[in-house]
């Protein structure tokens, strides 16, 4: 890595001291763990009193029993895991959850196998003929059902006018395991975070058809997710820990050179395990898309976007109960924003940033257009929640039905 810049002495003297010094900090084998793999080992935490120490997971159900159990401190989190968690979605229990920040925007990928490749399928189109003419039901992975590829691929079936509950099959792939499933026949296509998208494509195993920023420019993905009562009860800890890994996104976003080397650290076995031709090009923003297409993307892979990408909005998150409550994982309409006020960790980010000099949003809310038309802002989620034409509601309000 280039030189790390020095930090700031943050919150380590008197009352602001981190409360617990060493965290166990979990991560999926993800291009957009980068963060939190530079932080740790980059020199990122020491100023702000830290030791991470970072514990690599299998599956998103095993980093989520591990929060739980208190095994890990922190981990790098799907947006709908931590509110599935909070809203008692799953089969675990509901337990009050924290989202410290956002890791990232954009970089994920709906890929389809060389079997619909060489049967012609090549473009939204010729999938959604397929869908409806064929006998067969075609299967698509997500890696966890309330997360965000989840709600990603759900979202652009339905975009294409495909049922993503009745006219597919979905099932769950840990990330790592989607080439496996693809090669041996049990998925036809997937949605999943980088670099295993890209993986299949260099390893001449189908291509991308969507990328998930196509499907909603500077989308929200990954967050640094906690209990609320790891805040609770380290409150300095869980700050110094947002300034660590903010500093650190920052860092990468600094320059290409940066990000050259932080996808040669990710390369690593102890984090991806892949090669660096599979994770730098798109984290540079540079797509193949294994059709013959090649571009790069304006809104590809945020780590940072003057923290932007960083500053854990109320909309993000309610954005996504809109689309647990649409495909039936909700049965009724929570209190979108009250539930988020009380996740969103607003307060303890905008002090953490303002202790390294990074600007916050003056507005909780934004406002973002999607590939359908809708315009989503946060300010009638049960209207937007309930207005979709596709949708796994038991009734659908007639003068939406439109949409």
């Amino acid at each position: 890595m280039n030189d790390i810049p020095s930090s700031p002495l943050a919150w380590l003297h008197g009352s602001d001291a981190p409360e617990k010094t060493s965290l166990n900090i979990g991560f999926m084998a993800l291009s957009d763990c980068a963060s939190l793999v530079v932080a740790a080992t980059q020199g990122f935490a020491q100023p702000h009193g830290l030791t991470l120490n970072l514990k690599r997971q299998s599956s998103w159900a095993g980093l989520r029993d591990g929060l739980l159990s208190g095994e890990l401190d922190a981990a790098h989190c799907l947006y709908g895991l931590t509110y599935a968690v909070h809203l008692g979605i799953g089969g675990v229990g509901a337990t009050p959850m924290a989202v410290l920040m956002g890791l990232n925007h954009n970089g994920q990928s709906i890929n389809l196998s060389p079997a619909l490749q060489a049967q012609g399928v090549g473009n939204p189109e010729a999938l959604e003929r397929h869908v409806h003419q064929s006998q067969a039901k075609l299967t698509f992975a997500q890696t966890f059902p309330t997360g965000t590829h989840a709600m990603w691929l759900y979202y652009w079936l339905a975009s294409q006018g495909i049922h993503p509950l009745h006219d597919v099959n979905s099932v769950v792939v840990p990330p790592a395991q989607m080439l496996t499933h693809l090669r041996a026949g049990r998925i036809d296509g997937f949605c999943v975070g980088e670099p295993w998208s890209a993986n299949a494509v260099n390893q001449g195993m189908g291509f991308t058809l969507a990328t998930s920023q196509s499907i909603w420019p500077d989308h929200p993905e990954k967050v640094l997710g906690t209990t609320r009562a790891f805040v609770e009860q380290y409150p300095n800890t869980a700050r110094a820990l947002v300034s660590s890994i903010l500093a650190a996104s920052r860092f990468i976003e600094e320059s290409p050179e940066n990000r050259h080397a932080t996808a040669q650290l990710l390369s690593a076995e102890n984090y991806l395990d892949t090669p660096p031709s599979d994770i730098e090009p798109r984290m540079q923003g540079d797509y193949a898309d294994g059709l013959g297409n090649n571009w790069h993307d304006a809104h590809g892979l945020s780590l940072h976007n003057n923290g932007l990408a960083n500053f854990p909005y109320l909309s993000d998150a309610m954005w996504f109960m809109t689309q647990f409550r649409r495909w039936g994982l909700l049965r009724e309409d929570p209190d979108y924003l009250g539930v988020a006020n009380q996740v969103q960790q607003l307060s303890l980010y905008r002090d953490a940033a303002a202790s390294i000099g990074v600007e916050c949003p003056s507005a909780a809310m934004r406002s973002s257009q999607l590939i359908d038309g809708t315009v989503w802002d946060g300010s009638d989620p049960r209207g937007y929640a309930h207005g979709f034409r596709l949708h796994a509601l038991a009734e659908q309000p007639a003068a939406q039905a439109g949409r």
